[in-house]
Protein backbone atom coordinates (compact mmCIF):
# COMPACT_ATOMS: atom_id res chain seq x y z
CA UNK A 1 0.00 0.00 0.00
CA UNK A 2 1.31 3.00 -1.22
CA UNK A 3 2.22 5.89 1.68
CA UNK A 4 0.31 9.16 0.86
CA UNK A 5 1.37 11.59 4.09
CA UNK A 6 -0.92 14.29 2.06
CA UNK A 7 -3.81 12.71 4.09
CA UNK A 8 -2.03 13.33 7.52
CA UNK A 9 -2.66 17.38 6.54
CA UNK A 10 -6.95 16.84 6.71
CA UNK A 11 -6.61 14.37 9.81
CA UNK A 12 -7.85 15.93 13.23
CA UNK A 13 -7.69 15.51 16.94
CA UNK A 14 -10.71 13.12 16.60
CA UNK A 15 -9.71 10.87 13.90
CA UNK A 16 -6.47 9.94 15.77
CA UNK A 17 -8.13 9.29 18.50
CA UNK A 18 -10.27 6.82 17.09
CA UNK A 19 -7.32 5.03 15.38
CA UNK A 20 -5.52 4.70 18.73
CA UNK A 21 -8.71 3.37 20.32
CA UNK A 22 -8.88 0.85 17.10
CA UNK A 23 -5.40 0.08 17.99
CA UNK A 24 -5.82 -0.40 21.92
CA UNK A 25 -9.27 -2.52 21.27
CA UNK A 26 -6.51 -4.61 18.76
CA UNK A 27 -5.10 -5.86 21.97
CA UNK A 28 -7.92 -8.68 22.88
CA UNK A 29 -8.98 -8.54 19.59
CA UNK A 30 -8.65 -9.35 15.83
CA UNK A 31 -11.60 -7.16 14.77
CA UNK A 32 -13.07 -4.45 17.28
CA UNK A 33 -16.35 -3.98 16.99
CA UNK A 34 -17.92 -0.91 16.77
CA UNK A 35 -19.42 -0.10 19.96
CA UNK A 36 -15.94 -0.89 21.94
CA UNK A 37 -14.30 2.09 19.57
CA UNK A 38 -17.17 4.30 20.69
CA UNK A 39 -16.84 3.23 24.63
CA UNK A 40 -12.64 3.97 23.89
CA UNK A 41 -12.62 6.91 21.59
CA UNK A 42 -15.54 8.08 24.05
CA UNK A 43 -16.57 11.09 21.31
CA UNK A 44 -19.06 13.01 22.01
CA UNK A 45 -22.64 13.02 20.31
CA UNK A 46 -21.74 10.11 18.32
CA UNK A 47 -19.00 11.19 16.44
CA UNK A 48 -17.48 8.14 16.39
CA UNK A 49 -19.15 6.60 13.55
CA UNK A 50 -18.66 9.91 11.38
CA UNK A 51 -14.77 9.35 12.17
CA UNK A 52 -14.70 5.78 11.30
CA UNK A 53 -16.28 6.59 8.23
CA UNK A 54 -14.12 9.11 7.25
CA UNK A 55 -11.09 6.78 8.04
CA UNK A 56 -12.33 4.11 6.20
CA UNK A 57 -12.61 6.23 3.33
CA UNK A 58 -8.56 6.98 3.15
CA UNK A 59 -7.92 3.30 3.85
CA UNK A 60 -6.65 3.63 7.71
CA UNK A 61 -9.37 1.02 8.23
CA UNK A 62 -10.58 -2.05 6.86
CA UNK A 63 -14.57 -3.13 7.74
CA UNK A 64 -15.24 -6.84 8.64
CA UNK A 65 -19.17 -7.63 9.05
CA UNK A 66 -18.68 -11.12 8.29
CA UNK A 67 -19.30 -12.81 12.35
CA UNK A 68 -20.17 -9.06 13.78
CA UNK A 69 -19.53 -5.36 12.80
CA UNK A 70 -16.00 -4.46 13.44
CA UNK A 71 -12.92 -2.66 12.09
CA UNK A 72 -8.99 -2.94 12.43
CA UNK A 73 -6.20 -1.21 11.28
CA UNK A 74 -4.24 -1.02 7.84
CA UNK A 75 -0.50 -0.93 7.76
CA UNK A 76 -1.47 2.62 6.71
CA UNK A 77 -3.17 3.68 9.98
CA UNK A 78 -0.53 2.13 11.31
CA UNK A 79 2.07 4.26 9.43
CA UNK A 80 0.34 7.55 10.61
CA UNK A 81 -0.04 6.74 14.17
CA UNK A 82 3.92 6.02 13.90
CA UNK A 83 4.40 9.20 11.60
CA UNK A 84 2.73 11.56 14.21
CA UNK A 85 3.99 10.46 17.62
CA UNK A 86 7.19 11.38 15.91
CA UNK A 87 6.37 14.33 14.86
CA UNK A 88 5.11 15.43 18.18
CA UNK A 89 8.46 14.12 19.22
CA UNK A 90 9.93 16.63 17.00
CA UNK A 91 12.44 13.72 15.59
CA UNK A 92 11.31 14.95 11.57
CA UNK A 93 9.14 17.37 10.43
CA UNK A 94 8.74 16.18 6.99
CA UNK A 95 8.59 12.90 4.57
CA UNK A 96 9.76 12.45 1.15
CA UNK A 97 10.82 10.05 -1.16
CA UNK A 98 10.61 6.00 -0.83
CA UNK A 99 14.66 5.35 -1.32
CA UNK A 100 14.10 1.62 -0.45
CA UNK A 101 11.28 -1.63 -0.93
CA UNK A 102 12.13 -4.92 0.90
CA UNK A 103 10.25 -8.19 1.35
CA UNK A 104 9.57 -7.11 5.27
CA UNK A 105 10.09 -3.03 5.13
CA UNK A 106 9.94 -0.16 3.20
CA UNK A 107 12.67 2.71 4.00
CA UNK A 108 11.78 6.47 3.26
CA UNK A 109 13.78 9.52 3.50
CA UNK A 110 12.64 12.06 6.26
CA UNK A 111 13.83 15.59 7.08
CA UNK A 112 14.84 17.50 10.52
CA UNK A 113 14.10 20.94 11.15
CA UNK A 114 17.54 22.11 10.48
CA UNK A 115 17.23 20.11 7.07
CA UNK A 116 19.16 17.16 8.35
CA UNK A 117 18.43 14.29 5.65
CA UNK A 118 17.06 10.51 7.48
CA UNK A 119 15.92 7.51 6.64
CA UNK A 120 12.79 6.05 8.16
CA UNK A 121 12.22 1.99 7.93
CA UNK A 122 8.47 1.45 8.02
CA UNK A 123 8.37 -2.99 9.22
CA UNK A 124 5.92 -4.94 6.95
CA UNK A 125 5.79 -8.08 7.98
CA UNK A 126 3.15 -10.36 5.93
CA UNK A 127 4.20 -9.50 2.82
CA UNK A 128 3.28 -12.43 -0.31
CA UNK A 129 6.97 -13.13 -0.26
CA UNK A 130 7.55 -13.31 3.59
CA UNK A 131 4.63 -15.01 5.44
CA UNK A 132 6.97 -17.98 7.10
CA UNK A 133 7.83 -15.72 9.88
CA UNK A 134 6.75 -18.17 12.78
CA UNK A 135 9.27 -20.63 11.24
CA UNK A 136 11.88 -18.07 10.04
CA UNK A 137 12.22 -15.49 12.78
CA UNK A 138 11.33 -15.47 16.86
CA UNK A 139 9.18 -12.82 17.34
CA UNK A 140 7.06 -15.05 18.82
CA UNK A 141 8.89 -17.42 20.97
CA UNK A 142 6.25 -19.00 23.08
CA UNK A 143 2.92 -17.38 21.50
CA UNK A 144 0.81 -19.21 19.61
CA UNK A 145 -1.25 -17.19 17.86
CA UNK A 146 -0.31 -13.48 16.70
CA UNK A 147 -0.79 -10.20 14.25
CA UNK A 148 0.98 -8.70 11.85
CA UNK A 149 1.21 -5.33 13.34
CA UNK A 150 2.56 -6.55 16.52
CA UNK A 151 4.96 -8.87 14.41
CA UNK A 152 6.18 -5.88 12.62
CA UNK A 153 6.66 -4.07 16.08
CA UNK A 154 8.83 -6.19 17.76
CA UNK A 155 11.22 -6.92 14.62
CA UNK A 156 11.38 -2.72 14.62
CA UNK A 157 12.29 -3.10 18.73
CA UNK A 158 14.64 -5.62 18.28
CA UNK A 159 16.40 -3.95 15.21
CA UNK A 160 16.65 -0.45 16.86
CA UNK A 161 18.47 -2.76 19.90
CA UNK A 162 21.05 -4.38 17.91
CA UNK A 163 21.79 -1.28 16.08
CA UNK A 164 22.29 0.98 19.17
CA UNK A 165 24.29 -2.06 20.41
CA UNK A 166 26.69 -2.50 17.19
CA UNK A 167 27.12 1.37 17.19
CA UNK A 168 28.48 1.14 20.69
CA UNK A 169 31.11 -0.98 20.07
CA UNK A 170 32.05 0.35 16.94
CA UNK A 171 31.15 -1.18 14.29
CA UNK A 172 30.31 0.23 10.96
CA UNK A 173 26.57 0.57 11.11
CA UNK A 174 24.03 3.25 10.58
CA UNK A 175 23.22 5.74 13.74
CA UNK A 176 19.58 4.83 15.53
CA UNK A 177 17.71 7.77 16.07
CA UNK A 178 14.20 6.68 17.66
CA UNK A 179 12.05 3.75 16.84
CA UNK A 180 8.09 4.17 17.91
CA UNK A 181 5.72 1.05 16.89
CA UNK A 182 7.12 -0.29 13.48
CA UNK A 183 8.98 2.43 12.71
CA UNK A 184 12.53 2.87 12.79
CA UNK A 185 14.25 6.12 12.14
CA UNK A 186 18.36 6.08 11.68
CA UNK A 187 21.03 8.38 9.58
CA UNK A 188 20.78 8.44 5.92
CA UNK A 189 24.12 5.74 4.71
CA UNK A 190 25.80 7.93 1.84
CA UNK A 191 26.65 5.28 -0.46
CA UNK A 192 25.19 2.19 -2.79
CA UNK A 193 23.98 -1.16 -2.27
CA UNK A 194 26.94 -3.30 -3.17
CA UNK A 195 24.49 -5.53 -5.24
CA UNK A 196 24.83 -2.21 -7.69
CA UNK A 197 28.48 -1.74 -7.70
CA UNK A 198 30.46 -2.88 -10.84
CA UNK A 199 34.10 -1.96 -10.25
CA UNK A 200 35.59 -1.75 -7.35
CA UNK A 201 39.47 0.10 -7.17
CA UNK A 202 40.88 -2.69 -4.52
CA UNK A 203 38.34 -5.23 -4.26
CA UNK A 204 40.62 -7.88 -2.38
CA UNK A 205 41.05 -5.07 0.19
CA UNK A 206 37.06 -4.70 0.44
CA UNK A 207 36.40 -8.05 0.28
CA UNK A 208 38.76 -8.88 3.43
CA UNK A 209 36.63 -6.03 5.08
CA UNK A 210 33.48 -7.32 5.22
CA UNK A 211 34.40 -11.11 5.85
CA UNK A 212 36.38 -9.54 9.08
CA UNK A 213 33.33 -8.03 9.70
CA UNK A 214 31.32 -11.58 9.89
CA UNK A 215 34.32 -12.89 12.26
CA UNK A 216 34.13 -10.28 14.04
CA UNK A 217 30.46 -10.43 14.74
CA UNK A 218 30.72 -13.96 15.96
CA UNK A 219 33.55 -13.28 17.91
CA UNK A 220 30.94 -10.58 20.09
CA UNK A 221 28.55 -13.40 20.13
CA UNK A 222 26.50 -12.59 17.43
CA UNK A 223 25.56 -13.43 13.78
CA UNK A 224 24.09 -11.81 10.94
CA UNK A 225 21.97 -14.30 9.20
CA UNK A 226 21.42 -12.14 5.85
CA UNK A 227 24.91 -10.84 5.16
CA UNK A 228 24.94 -10.57 1.44
CA UNK A 229 25.53 -8.02 -1.15
CA UNK A 230 22.06 -6.31 -0.77
CA UNK A 231 22.35 -5.46 2.93
CA UNK A 232 25.96 -3.75 2.49
CA UNK A 233 26.04 -0.56 1.75
CA UNK A 234 29.90 1.15 0.32
CA UNK A 235 30.54 4.87 -0.53
CA UNK A 236 33.04 6.42 -3.15
CA UNK A 237 35.94 5.73 -0.86
CA UNK A 238 34.78 2.05 -0.79
CA UNK A 239 33.68 2.37 3.03
CA UNK A 240 31.28 -0.55 3.80
CA UNK A 241 27.95 0.34 6.50
CA UNK A 242 26.29 -3.01 7.60
CA UNK A 243 22.15 -2.61 7.61
CA UNK A 244 19.34 -4.85 8.23
CA UNK A 245 19.62 -6.27 12.10
CA UNK A 246 16.18 -7.59 12.94
CA UNK A 247 17.25 -11.52 12.41
CA UNK A 248 20.26 -11.57 13.94
CA UNK A 249 20.94 -14.59 16.45
CA UNK A 250 23.63 -15.56 19.19
CA UNK A 251 26.34 -17.91 18.37
CA UNK A 252 24.69 -20.19 20.83
CA UNK A 253 21.70 -20.82 18.67
CA UNK A 254 21.12 -24.36 17.62
CA UNK A 255 21.93 -23.63 13.84
CA UNK A 256 24.46 -20.85 14.65
CA UNK A 257 27.42 -22.58 11.98
CA UNK A 258 25.02 -22.97 9.36
CA UNK A 259 24.02 -19.59 9.75
CA UNK A 260 27.83 -18.41 9.88
CA UNK A 261 28.56 -20.82 6.91
CA UNK A 262 25.88 -19.35 4.79
CA UNK A 263 26.79 -15.72 5.70
CA UNK A 264 30.54 -16.54 4.59
CA UNK A 265 29.27 -18.25 1.02
CA UNK A 266 27.02 -15.40 0.01
CA UNK A 267 30.30 -12.96 0.13
CA UNK A 268 32.26 -15.64 -1.13
CA UNK A 269 30.29 -15.99 -3.98
CA UNK A 270 29.09 -12.81 -4.91
CA UNK A 271 32.97 -11.93 -4.70
CA UNK A 272 34.18 -14.39 -7.06
CA UNK A 273 31.40 -13.73 -9.63
CA UNK A 274 31.14 -9.98 -9.60
CA UNK A 275 35.00 -9.51 -9.67
CA UNK A 276 36.85 -12.50 -10.21
CA UNK A 277 38.70 -12.86 -7.23
CA UNK A 278 40.67 -16.30 -7.13
CA UNK A 279 39.37 -17.55 -3.78
CA UNK A 280 39.22 -21.33 -2.27
CA UNK A 281 36.47 -23.36 -3.07
CA UNK A 282 36.78 -25.52 0.00
CA UNK A 283 38.27 -24.99 3.79
CA UNK A 284 41.20 -26.93 4.37
CA UNK A 285 40.97 -26.82 8.56
CA UNK A 286 40.37 -30.32 8.06
CA UNK A 287 44.51 -30.96 7.14
CA UNK A 288 44.58 -27.97 9.66
CA UNK A 289 46.94 -24.81 9.44
CA UNK A 290 46.90 -24.43 13.80
CA UNK A 291 44.17 -21.95 12.95
CA UNK A 292 46.44 -19.65 11.19
CA UNK A 293 44.55 -18.31 8.13
CA UNK A 294 45.95 -17.29 4.76
CA UNK A 295 44.45 -15.15 2.28
CA UNK A 296 41.52 -15.83 0.48
CA UNK A 297 41.20 -18.55 3.23
CA UNK A 298 37.26 -19.38 4.47
CA UNK A 299 36.71 -18.58 8.13
CA UNK A 300 36.13 -21.73 10.39
CA UNK A 301 33.28 -21.54 13.03
CA UNK A 302 34.78 -23.83 14.89
CA UNK A 303 38.11 -21.22 15.43
CA UNK A 304 36.54 -18.48 16.25
CA UNK A 305 37.45 -16.90 19.66
CA UNK A 306 33.83 -15.59 20.80
CA UNK A 307 34.94 -14.03 24.06
CA UNK A 308 35.46 -10.66 22.82
CA UNK A 309 32.40 -9.74 24.05
CA UNK A 310 28.50 -10.56 25.38
CA UNK A 311 26.74 -9.26 23.03
CA UNK A 312 23.56 -12.02 22.36
CA UNK A 313 23.63 -11.64 26.51
CA UNK A 314 22.96 -8.03 26.47
CA UNK A 315 20.23 -8.27 23.78
CA UNK A 316 19.11 -11.49 24.56
CA UNK A 317 19.56 -12.58 20.55
CA UNK A 318 18.09 -15.87 19.26
CA UNK A 319 19.48 -18.95 21.13
CA UNK A 320 20.83 -17.31 24.03
CA UNK A 321 19.05 -19.39 27.21
CA UNK A 322 18.77 -18.65 30.78
CA UNK A 323 21.24 -20.82 31.24
CA UNK A 324 23.96 -20.10 28.58
CA UNK A 325 23.61 -16.72 31.03
CA UNK A 326 24.45 -18.53 34.00
CA UNK A 327 27.44 -20.25 31.87
CA UNK A 328 28.46 -16.73 31.07
CA UNK A 329 28.05 -15.48 34.37
CA UNK A 330 30.73 -18.30 36.25
CA UNK A 331 33.04 -16.97 33.25
CA UNK A 332 33.03 -13.79 34.16
CA UNK A 333 33.44 -14.54 37.83
CA UNK A 334 36.05 -16.97 37.14
CA UNK A 335 35.05 -20.25 38.58
CA UNK A 336 34.03 -22.28 35.78
CA UNK A 337 37.18 -24.62 35.58
CA UNK A 338 37.34 -24.87 39.67
CA UNK A 339 33.73 -25.88 39.66
CA UNK A 340 34.59 -29.22 36.86
CA UNK A 341 37.84 -29.96 37.75
CA UNK A 342 40.91 -29.36 40.34
CA UNK A 343 43.85 -27.16 40.25
CA UNK A 344 46.14 -29.55 38.73
CA UNK A 345 43.53 -29.59 35.92
CA UNK A 346 42.93 -26.31 35.12
CA UNK A 347 45.77 -25.24 33.51
CA UNK A 348 44.98 -27.90 30.56
CA UNK A 349 40.91 -27.40 30.49
CA UNK A 350 41.11 -23.56 30.81
CA UNK A 351 43.16 -23.28 27.42
CA UNK A 352 40.20 -25.62 25.93
CA UNK A 353 37.98 -23.23 24.02
CA UNK A 354 35.94 -25.32 21.80
CA UNK A 355 32.84 -27.21 24.06
CA UNK A 356 33.20 -30.23 21.88
CA UNK A 357 36.63 -30.35 22.85
CA UNK A 358 35.61 -29.95 26.35
CA UNK A 359 33.44 -32.31 26.55
CA UNK A 360 36.17 -35.42 25.37
CA UNK A 361 38.74 -34.10 27.41
CA UNK A 362 35.98 -34.78 30.59
CA UNK A 363 35.77 -38.45 28.96
CA UNK A 364 39.17 -38.58 28.78
CA UNK A 365 39.73 -37.67 32.26
CA UNK A 366 36.91 -40.19 33.51
CA UNK A 367 38.37 -42.61 31.33
CA UNK A 368 41.23 -42.63 33.41
CA UNK A 369 39.97 -42.70 36.47
CA UNK A 370 38.13 -45.69 35.73
CA UNK A 371 41.62 -47.69 34.82
CA UNK A 372 43.25 -46.41 38.23
CA UNK A 373 40.36 -47.66 39.95
CA UNK A 374 40.99 -50.81 38.23
CA UNK A 375 44.50 -51.35 38.87
CA UNK A 376 43.64 -50.25 42.80
CA UNK A 377 41.25 -53.29 42.81
CA UNK A 378 43.18 -55.72 41.74
CA UNK A 379 45.79 -55.03 43.82
CA UNK A 380 43.86 -55.14 46.67
CA UNK A 381 42.41 -58.18 45.71
CA UNK A 382 45.41 -60.31 46.22
CA UNK A 383 46.02 -58.89 49.45
CA UNK A 384 42.02 -59.18 50.55
CA UNK A 385 42.52 -62.72 49.93
CA UNK A 386 43.52 -64.24 53.80
CA UNK A 387 40.40 -62.49 55.03
CA UNK A 388 37.94 -64.26 52.44
CA UNK A 389 36.34 -67.03 54.85
CA UNK A 390 36.03 -64.83 57.62
CA UNK A 391 34.33 -62.36 55.99
CA UNK A 392 31.76 -65.05 54.36
CA UNK A 393 30.84 -66.22 57.64
CA UNK A 394 30.30 -62.70 58.51
CA UNK A 395 27.96 -62.45 55.63
CA UNK A 396 25.96 -65.51 56.71
CA UNK A 397 25.63 -64.20 59.60
CA UNK A 398 24.35 -61.15 58.46
CA UNK A 399 21.60 -62.73 56.10
CA UNK A 400 20.23 -64.69 58.76
CA UNK A 401 19.64 -61.47 60.72
CA UNK A 402 17.98 -59.70 57.91
CA UNK A 403 15.70 -63.12 56.70
CA UNK A 404 14.79 -62.54 60.66
CA UNK A 405 13.48 -59.15 60.31
CA UNK A 406 11.64 -59.30 56.99
CA UNK A 407 9.70 -62.11 58.46
CA UNK A 408 8.48 -59.79 61.53
CA UNK A 409 8.44 -57.00 58.83
CA UNK A 410 6.16 -58.85 56.71
CA UNK A 411 3.93 -60.21 59.63
CA UNK A 412 2.83 -56.77 60.84
CA UNK A 413 2.26 -55.33 57.30
CA UNK A 414 -0.08 -58.40 56.49
CA UNK A 415 -2.03 -57.02 59.99
CA UNK A 416 -2.11 -53.58 59.52
CA UNK A 417 -3.71 -54.24 55.75
CA UNK A 418 -6.28 -56.78 57.44
CA UNK A 419 -7.32 -54.06 59.98
CA UNK A 420 -7.92 -51.71 57.34
CA UNK A 421 -9.75 -54.14 54.91
CA UNK A 422 -11.98 -54.42 58.10
CA UNK A 423 -12.78 -50.82 58.87
CA UNK A 424 -13.29 -50.04 55.73
CA UNK A 425 -15.91 -52.62 54.92
CA UNK A 426 -17.95 -51.45 58.23
CA UNK A 427 -18.17 -47.78 56.29
CA UNK A 428 -19.90 -49.52 53.61
CA UNK A 429 -23.68 -50.94 53.38
CA UNK A 430 -23.72 -54.69 52.13
CA UNK A 431 -25.40 -55.07 48.42
CA UNK A 432 -28.45 -56.12 49.68
CA UNK A 433 -29.06 -53.25 52.31
CA UNK A 434 -28.70 -51.22 49.68
CA UNK A 435 -31.63 -52.75 47.46
CA UNK A 436 -33.51 -52.53 49.74
CA UNK A 437 -33.25 -49.21 50.24
CA UNK A 438 -33.76 -48.27 46.96
CA UNK A 439 -36.65 -50.97 46.85
CA UNK A 440 -38.68 -49.16 49.58
CA UNK A 441 -41.98 -47.95 48.89
CA UNK A 442 -41.64 -48.83 45.59
CA UNK A 443 -43.42 -51.50 43.00
CA UNK A 444 -41.46 -54.73 44.49
CA UNK A 445 -42.36 -54.53 47.70
CA UNK A 446 -45.65 -53.76 47.40
CA UNK A 447 -45.93 -57.10 44.84
CA UNK A 448 -44.29 -58.70 48.37
CA UNK A 449 -46.82 -57.56 50.93
CA UNK A 450 -49.59 -58.98 48.29
CA UNK A 451 -47.92 -62.32 48.27
CA UNK A 452 -47.58 -62.48 52.14
CA UNK A 453 -51.21 -61.52 52.60
CA UNK A 454 -52.36 -64.19 50.08
CA UNK A 455 -49.58 -67.11 51.38
CA UNK A 456 -51.92 -66.62 54.98
CA UNK A 457 -54.99 -66.48 53.49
Amino acid sequence: MKLDVDVLRYLSKDDFRVLTAVEMGMKNHEIVPTELIDRIAHLKHGGTYKVLKNLLKHKLLHHDSSKYDGFRLTYLGYDFLAIKTMVNKGVFVAVGRQIGVGKESDIFEVAREDGTVLAMKLHRLGRVSFRAVKSKRDYLKHRNSYNWLYLSRLAALKEYAFMKALEEHGFPVPNAVEHNRHCVVMSLVQGYPLVQVKQLQNPEMVFERIVGLVVRLAEHGLIHCDFNEFNIMIDDDEKVTVIDFPQMVSVSHRNAQMYFDRDIECIFKFFRKRFNLSLQESRDDIDGSDGEEDEGERPCFSTIDKSSGFLDKELAASGFTRKDEEDVQKFIEGNAEEDIHSDDQGTELGDVKDDHSLQLLKQFHQYEGQETMEKDRNSEASESSEFETQDASDKEEHNQNMMENDAELQKRLNKQRRRAISAARRGQKTLASRNSYKDKGGRSSHNSKVQKQLSSW
